[in-house]
């Protein structure tokens, strides 16, 4: 029988996170916002490839433990970064794989939204894998195929520095601007073609317009988004933001346009990148502040949530500096790190505090359902298995029944 969640973890997150050596602070939080955590499916991002924020087993066990003992479902996980090449996917893969295969029953790798559906019920961490990179691909579109097998659900074609695809996010904040490419077409026509998500985050302004645009043209009904973005209009008028802001922000037109395809914006509650701010550790209010921000944006249906965890500010620090080219930032990041912003908003420590500030602003538990894993999971229904998003909401209320009934029915035995 598949691992179910004991009563007595059930009890023991309810009186309070579990502590961790992560750099993210714990937050109180009623137990009323702890048991709809759980109650709900959530699915955050974790965006640190083995290296550069974790290196022992046991420190990314312990995260993911943590995780589920507080309710989060699982977690869009980076696999590969930048430059990295197919053999690096394979040396991440193997790392991540080797780590969870000394407690194969609490994982489950994602191929279909249903494996999301059971890792909630069994309260097992559902893997859902990204790469931030098309240089995996070695300049060979066949992989794509591969990499759809092996369950990558989502790719970056740019990673802040120019590449093959275009210009990434950084680049064209230091004014170097290459838009879209041919080969980023021909990428993107792959992706597509196997129901692997366009993600737009660490994407310069206008390579991700035209690739917008593109998809817009071609794939017309299609989704893309940005699964770890923070909004540059949140912060613009901070007193004591930088002129260009954050590199990493997007503006409202990026976010607006990926609404209208039918997509989601995502949030990482990563302290560096509050521009003007940079806190040591991000509160639940500013934490909601960026949700509420993209929801007054572009509306319910289409924000959901991310982490950017780094686990270890100095090995941050240290694959910034190995890859330099793509961190010439002139030293935006390490002087927020200076300041102290080394965090991130680990979701197991944050996010039912973030549920009590929300509740206190108006918002209702069908709409923190919807932005802590529905609107992803109508995403992928859609890129997945063709499912239309209004079959998926017609579904809805039948498939959350069946799940309430059938937890319940699990945690009474």
């Amino acid at each position: 029988m598949k691992r179910l969640i004991s009563a007595v973890a059930i009890a023991a997150s309810l009186a309070g996170p579990l502590s961790a050596s992560d750099n993210s602070k714990t937050w109180p939080a009623s137990d009323e916002a702890r048991w709809f955590v759980k109650d709900t499916i959530v699915i955050g991002m974790l965006a640190s490839p083995y290296g550069t924020g974790w290196t022992e087993n046991k420190q990314l066990l312990d995260y993911f433990a943590l995780a589920r003992e507080n309710g989060i479902t699982g977690h869009e996980m980076t696999l590969t970064a930048t430059s990295m090449t197919f053999n690096d996917l394979v040396t991440q893969h193997y790392h991540y794989r080797s780590a969870m295969a000394e407690e194969p029953e609490n994982y489950q790798v994602v191929h279909h939204t249903s494996d999301i559906e059971n890792a909630h019920l069994h309260g097992k961490t559902a893997v859902i894998w990204n790469s931030q990179t098309a240089t995996i691909l070695d300049g060979d579109l066949r992989k794509m195929a591969l990499l759809a097998d092996m369950g990558i659900k989502s790719m970056i074609l740019t990673y802040n520095d120019v590449f093959r695809t275009g210009s990434g996010g950084l680049a064209e904040f230091n004014g170097t601007v290459l838009g879209l490419t041919p080969w980023g077409e021909d990428v993107i026509d792959e992706m597509v073609r196997y129901g692997i998500m366009l993600d737009l985050s660490h994407t310069g302004y206008q390579t991700a317009m035209d690739a917008m645009e593109y998809m817009e043209t071609n794939y017309p009904g299609v989704p893309f988004g940005y699964t770890h973005s923070l909004p540059a209009g949140l912060y613009k008028d901070e007193p004591d933001a930088t002129p260009k802001g954050c590199y990493r922000n997007i503006t409202d037109e990026e976010a607006i346009r990926v609404a209208k395809s039918g997509g989601y914006v995502a949030p990482t509650f990563t302290e560096w990148m509050m521009d003007g701010i940079w806190p040591e550790d991000i509160s639940p209010k500013q934490a909601a502040d960026m949700i509420d921000y993209y929801v007054k944006l572009v509306g319910i249906d289409h924000v959901a949530i991310a982490t950017d965890d780094m686990f270890s500010e100095e090995l941050v620090v240290a694959f910034a500096t190995a890859n330099a080219d793509a961190y010439a930032d002139d030293g935006y990041m390490t002087n927020a790190f200076d300041k102290g912003a080394t965090g991130a908003g680990e979701l197991a420590k944050i996010l039912a505090a973030i549920t009590d500030d929300l509740w206190a602003r108006g918002y209702t538990n069908e709409d923190l359902a919807k932005i802590y894993g529905g609107n992803k999971m109508r995403v992928w229904s859609q890129l997945w298995e063709g499912v239309s998003p209004a079959q998926f909401a017609a579904d809805l209320p039948e498939r959350q029944r069946l799940r309430k009934e059938l937890r319940e029915y699990f945690y009474s035995r």
